[in-house]
């Protein structure tokens, strides 16, 4: 699989960006079908750098109505990339 449909974006929220500096934990959104290997080899390629750990989670998408209309949004999964202590921290704007 491709690296760059494995990792589709950064998620830049404030609980993410707290991770990222205190934890050194990228927070990315993922394909769904993406492995935890599958991430950690993706996040190597793109970003050059060595990973310590993968978690995921998986979200459900919600009900969003238009008036008389409802439907549901895609369900997606997040995963929080742990690097290893003496790498360097990424930055999102640099691989955009």
């Amino acid at each position: 699989m491709n690296h760059y449909r494995i990792i589709r974006r950064p998620v830049v929220t404030e609980k993410g960006l707290a991770a990222k500096e205190n934890h050194r934990t990228l927070c990315l959104e993922v394909s769904p079908d993406a492995t935890k290997t599958d991430i950690k080899t993706a996040v190597e390629r793109i970003f050059k750098v060595k990973v310590e750990s993968v978690r995921t989670a998986n979200f459900p998408g919600k009900e969003r109505r238009r008036g008389k209309y409802s439907g549901f949004r895609p369900d997606w999964k997040k995963a929080f990339v742990k690097l290893r202590e003496g790498e360097k921290m990424v930055e999102y704007a640099a691989h955009v």
